[in-house]
């Protein structure tokens, strides 16, 4: 144990990680896959996991302190979810570092594409963004719309959450029936 987790430098980490595990639970739901069209492919669920994850550490970062320590919580454990994903894939070691790196700008790249449309609350624009990322411009009719529309009901949904049940990881996503209906 490093002097820092000793300290409390690992503070959140449980709550991140059952934060994280609320958010991977919500975007594995199979009506996305079914209903919108989204590959059930790695590429497909690591989309929908960072809109979860993106949403979650949005609205973690509007909160007081220490809401920005536990939006880090939930990107660690994102990414070390991430870095055990593609061990258990057999990815050498060699390359994950590079490998993480790539997952860890394509998400970067995607949450700064839905903050300005889920802040206005901009439908056409997250939709917009939603078709170039999850579909890569490819997406079926009326999909990006209606992922847009979950994915600002969810984001709704994750407001009337307070501070003390997102430290307690008590947090929960709307099913994909009622985020889609």
């Amino acid at each position: 144990m490093g002097l820092l987790s000793f300290f409390g430098g690992k503070r959140h980490e449980r709550a991140g990680f059952t934060l994280y595990g609320a958010a991977v639970k919500a975007a594995r739901d199979p009506l996305y896959f079914t209903s919108l069209g989204v590959a059930d492919t790695l590429d497909g669920r690591f989309d929908l996991v960072g809109l979860h994850a993106a949403l979650l550490i949005r609205r973690l970062r509007i909160l007081p302190a220490p809401g920005s320590a536990l939006a880090q919580a939930v990107f660690d454990a994102m990414f070390a979810d991430m870095d055990f994903n593609l061990r258990e894939l057999g990815v050498g070691d060699v390359s994950i570092a590079k490998r993480v790196r790539a997952m860890w700008e394509a998400f970067h790249g995607r949450a700064l594409a839905y903050e300005t449309p889920l802040a206005a609350e901009d439908a056409p624009a997250l939709a917009a963004a939603l078709a170039r990322n999850v579909w890569r411009g490819l997406a079926p009719a009326e999909a990006p719309a209606r992922l847009a529309a979950a994915a600002l009901r969810q984001d709704q949904h994750l407001s009337t959450f307070a501070l003390p049940a997102f430290r307690a990881g008590e947090i929960t996503f709307l099913s994909a029936t009622e985020a889609l209906a």
